[in-house]
């Protein structure tokens, strides 16, 4: 998972997977989630993130995160 903010648009978006998507559907307003051909969520789009989220802080817990190398 990668999150990309463009502070030209207050807009935040998480890709899910590395996939391509095929259809966008608007599931609230100003939150729009991208789907694959298999309608399978590939990332979510939300517009004026900062009256949405607070971006100042990312918490994770219990991720089985795994440590890329250079």
């Amino acid at each position: 998972m990668r999150l990309s903010y463009h502070a030209d648009t207050d807009s935040l978006y998480i890709h899910l997977v590395e996939r391509p998507g095929t259809e966008a559907r608007e599931v609230a307003p100003g939150i729009v989630v991208d789907f694959d051909a298999e309608g399978k969520p590939v990332g979510i789009d939300i517009d004026h993130a900062q009256n949405i989220l607070d971006l100042t802080t990312l918490d994770a817990e219990s991720l089985p995160i795994k440590v890329k190398t250079a």
